[in-house]
């Protein structure tokens, strides 16, 4: 016994301990990714799934301990709970532009250290929505992958998909707007129409997945529109702001040598400004105000119409050209150079028009074909212009494959006379959207909406003073978008800003020019779920306290001396009963 004794006491002086192989590493690395997405609005058993999140990371990540954390449009870095307390409290904004799983995952790598000593955790909170793309982790023996899948108490969700304008007339504007369901069917779905801040009509829907209704509005009013429904679930869907702004029409000018009626019934007053000269009647002064010049089957171009039109081109405008079937092709080729191509030859040949490029701007937008059609009445032409281009576009091209209509830049190039002796494009259904969409191409009239974080661009018809420039503003914001400055009109691109959805004023100085509208993206709105329980080299957990207490345990280091200190103490208290009552 006293062996026993000895043992245990030599024993608790050595001081043995258990712990995990990773608690004897000396520094560790914590990062804390935190989705912000929209999704992250619905609600758990505790409240919204962002804002419940948050609470459990303050009260379960030790004060002083060194992280960082990340959201989908914000970092902290190597910062203390204690640090950023009130900023996490305030971070009640969405981000509107999330990073997708994979993304997200891999950014939260780039801040762990390369150092080997280290012990790195990684913590992903999320409710990880469903967007169909893979997502892999890869095996990495020096960090541990901490998942916490956030999960509402049900999916439920109305979401105003989208609007567009389904009809139009000179006296009303058809207005139809999209709803979609992801919970029970609703016999009873209050949808509401504001212009400014006035009520200016309502109605109601019965859903099941899809629902849709038109509302009806003045053509000659402008509207700063918000639709807006009332769901307790999501609440970034259930506004779509949109904007209808005062109708600009389009400037083209033809420039003719043959027939312009086909020009006339297709750019009509109610859409276009057209004017039209004979090439030796042309008024050159007018150039600068177009926005679509037609080259009308010319025989020879002049040089000082040659070098009017480049410098209108390089001005941002656009421009058609229909050659004649008895062209001089070098002043043709002096001006198509400035284009990356040439015409060769005149070939004298009969050729059937086939083949329609429906992925092109032109045709892809806007419901010009319900579906790609393969048995159509083939146009043809009887005779055409061989090509050299380095780089162009086929918008319409031949049976063979050589283009019919080809793009470049901001210029279309006709291969053919379109006159009904060489062709008879003329009476083709193709030549109404074909010549249309050029000409509401060549003038980016600013859509109905734009949604936040896409690539946009829309044209503003004005002329500003040298370093001046357009800004977008409403009550709460005001921004500078990056813009490219024409003779006539200035072009501006937006993607990452604005990220509030709200109407918009595009203004010069103090004067506002028209408004325009963003609305977030929907796909937040489809609460559907990935199942990680298969996902390979992750901790699945459904809680951040439950992660935070795994952490712990993992790291703790368990003392075994004070067993040892009882076990003495005990076979002590042995040894002396022995003595007492065995001697």
């Amino acid at each position: 016994m006293r062996l026993l004794l000895l043992a245990c006491l030599v024993l608790a002086f050595a001081q043995p301990f258990t712990a995990k192989t990773n608690a004897f590493k000396s520094k560790k690395e914590t990062v804390i990714y935190l989705d912000n997405s929209f999704s992250m609005q619905a609600k758990g058993n505790k409240g919204e799934l962002l804002k419940r999140a948050i609470q459990d990371i303050i009260a379960h990540v030790p004060e002083n301990e060194n992280i960082t954390l990340l959201t989908n449009n914000n970092v902290y870095k190597n910062v203390t709970i204690k640090s950023i307390k009130n900023d996490l409290l305030q971070l009640g904004g969405y981000a509107a532009t999330p990073l997708t799983s994979q993304a997200a995952y891999l950014k939260s790598n780039t801040f762990f250290s390369n150092q080997k000593s280290s012990l790195k955790n990684l913590i992903y909170i999320s409710d990880f929505q469903d967007s169909n793309q893979g997502f892999s982790i890869d095996k990495d023996s020096l960090k541990t992958n901490y998942f916490v899948q956030l999960q509402p108490v049900n999916n439920e969700n109305i979401a105003i998909d989208s609007a567009f304008i389904s009809s139009k007339t000179a006296s009303e504007i058809q207005l139809s707007v999209l709803l979609k369901n992801t919970g029970k069917p609703l016999e009873n779905l209050p949808v509401s129409l504001f212009n400014n801040d006035t009520l200016i009509a309502k109605t109601s829907v019965s859903i099941d997945k899809e629902a849709s209704t038109t509302f009806t509005l003045p053509t000659n009013k402008i509207i700063n529109g918000k639709i807006s429904i009332d769901d307790a679930s999501l609440q970034f869907d259930n506004s779509l702001f949109f904007n209808i702004n005062n109708t600009e029409k389009v400037n083209v000018l033809a420039i003719n040598e043959a027939n312009d009626d086909f020009l006339k019934r297709i750019y009509t007053v109610s859409e276009f400004n057209y004017t039209s000269f004979a090439l030796n009647q042309l008024n050159y002064n007018i150039l600068e105000a177009q926005n679509l010049v037609v080259l009308n089957e010319i025989n020879t171009i002049p040089n000082a119409l040659i070098a009017a039109l480049k410098q209108f081109t390089s001005q941002g405008g656009s421009l058609v050209v229909i050659p004649s079937s008895n062209i001089t092709i070098d002043t043709y080729n002096n001006l198509l150079q400035s284009f990356q191509s040439t015409f060769i030859h005149f070939n004298k040949t009969e050729k059937r028009i086939t083949t329609i490029n429906y992925s092109h701007p032109l045709f892809n937008n806007g419901g010009v074909f319900e579906k790609q059609v393969s048995n159509f009445q083939y146009p043809k032409v009887n005779g055409f212009y061989n090509i050299n281009s380095a780089s162009l576009s086929s918008i319409l091209k031949y049976e063979d494959g050589a283009p019919f209509l080809f793009q470049n830049k901001n210029t279309f190039v006709f291969t053919s006379a379109l006159n009904k002796e060489h062709s008879n494009f003329k009476n083709s259904p193709l030549i109404v959207p074909t010549l249309y969409n050029i000409g509401k191409y060549s003038f980016k009239i600013p859509d109905l909406y734009y949604t936040i974080g896409k690539n946009n661009s829309f044209e503003v018809n004005t002329q500003l003073q040298q370093d001046a420039v357009l800004t977008l503003s409403n009550q709460t914001e005001n921004m500078i978008p990056e813009q490219q400055l024409f003779n006539n009109k200035v072009l501006i691109k937006t993607s990452e800003t604005p990220n509030t959805a709200n109407i918009y004023s595009i203004t010069n100085k103090t004067d506002v020019i028209k408004n325009v509208s963003y609305n977030y993206d929907r796909t937040e709105s489809n609460l559907l779920y990935s199942n990680l329980s298969t996902t390979e080299n992750i901790n699945l957990n459904n809680s951040v306290a439950q992660v935070f207490d795994t952490i712990k345990s993992d790291s703790k280091i368990n003392a075994l001396w004070k067993w040892f200190v009882i076990f003495a103490l005990a076979f002590l208290l042995t040894e002396m009963c022995i003595l007492k009552y065995f001697k």
